[in-house]
């Protein structure tokens, strides 16, 4: 890859090499866009298989990032870190010690968090060279588990998709299919069934289905029987590139809303639903209650606060849709085109800032 070329294509800010010898540090920070504030993204640590491969999971994250805080209404920018290990045995404290010294050294242009193959525990550890670290332990001032507020925001976004399919947001009555009942859905099962809904439930973890059975009357099938069952909304809570070739023909229900990440295998998924009609909440729209939770940790973590800023996934959903209807396109679409705009908004209010300075001192030196 021609890495100056594709950073120049996509706007990318930032990159930053960061190595370590005597702990064995292997890290790259991308930076993307701060035209709305510090970047803020997670640090993933996976076993690449090719140093190659992780540069382009770092800018990929990191771009992905940008679209999902602008979207999600914040004002923070996109980033992300990979580090290059395995994480099960590469892991000491030396590393992550290292880590938060270049993170510091970036002077609050990129702000941590606990991604992939990362722990609240690594993150205490960064914490002692840097505070710009969010998803630390709750003694240091963190927000906890963000599972149940990440469930919350994807209850809310589901009800403003469902009030755009079936004319009305109650879910009383709703037959929704959960793919995957983890911490995320089994909090999102709760409140759909205090809501009234009625459930079906999938999972390889029997243990979980079981529970949520037994707590929330659900009904269970087989993970290969979720796509097709009657249903009036399907939530993918599981794996991603579930809505695929495989499985568009399958889905009967008009709302597809899910926790899960890159839910469309290919972009062209998500231009078929759109034509069958099905109202598609995208993913890192309504999943960003976690990103919201943490965030609120930069100013002194307020839980309060915090979820009346991810009641507003609901109006981030109806504003994607609204874009949809007015220019004619996919959701997913219309989710890129929603946070562009914000971050269009801003950085040419930031360039008429600088003209109206620049005209300021151009007449006092006059």
């Amino acid at each position: 890859m021609e890495y100056f070329k594709y950073m120049e294509t996509y706007d990318y800010e930032q990159m930053v090499v960061c190595q370590d010898k005597q702990s064995g540090l292997k890290a790259i920070i991308v930076i993307h866009d701060t035209t709305l504030g510090p970047a803020l993204g997670g640090t993933r640590m996976w076993t690449y298989k090719s140093e190659e491969e992780a540069f382009e999971d770092a800018l990929r994250l990191a771009r992905g990032m940008t679209y999902k805080n602008a979207a999600a209404g914040l004002n923070l920018g996109g980033g992300k870190t990979v580090i290059i290990g395995d994480p099960k045995k590469d892991k000491n404290e030396e590393m992550f010690r290292a880590f938060g010294r270049y993170i510091q050294g970036l002077n609050g242009r990129y702000i941590t968090a606990e991604d992939v193959g990362t722990t609240v525990e690594d993150m205490d550890m960064i914490y002692q060279e840097t505070p710009f670290v969010t998803g630390v332990s709750p003694a240091f001032g963190s927000s906890g588990n963000p599972s149940p507020v990440t469930a919350y925001g994807v209850y809310k976004g589901m009800k403003a998709a469902a009030n755009e399919a079936f004319g009305t947001d109650s879910l009383e009555g709703k037959v929704i299919a959960v793919q995957g009942v983890g911490h995320v859905a089994y909090n999102l099962c709760r409140h759909l069934h205090e809501e009234g809904a009625q459930l079906i439930v999938t999972d390889i973890n029997k243990e979980a289905v079981d529970r949520v059975v037994t707590e929330f009357g659900a009904k269970a099938v087989d993970p290969s029987e979720i796509y097709s069952v009657d249903c009036d909304i399907f939530a993918p809570c599981a794996l991603g590139a579930i809505i695929n070739d495989e499985t568009i023909g399958q889905i009967k229900a008009k709302v597809i809303a899910g926790a899960a990440n890159n839910q469309l295998r290919e972009t062209r998924h998500g231009d078929a639903i759109h034509e069958m009609g099905i109202i598609y909440a995208p993913d890192y729209v309504i999943n960003a209650g976690g990103v919201i939770n943490v965030a609120d940790e930069l100013n002194g973590y307020n839980r309060e606060r915090a979820l009346k800023k991810v009641e507003t996934i609901y109006d981030n959903i109806a504003k994607v849709i609204d874009i949809s209807k007015r220019d004619n396109i996919p959701t997913y679409v219309a989710a890129d085109r929603l946070a562009e705009e914000r971050i269009e908004r801003m950085r040419n209010s930031r360039s008429q800032f600088l003209v109206n300075e620049r005209h300021v001192l151009s007449n006092r030196i006059r």
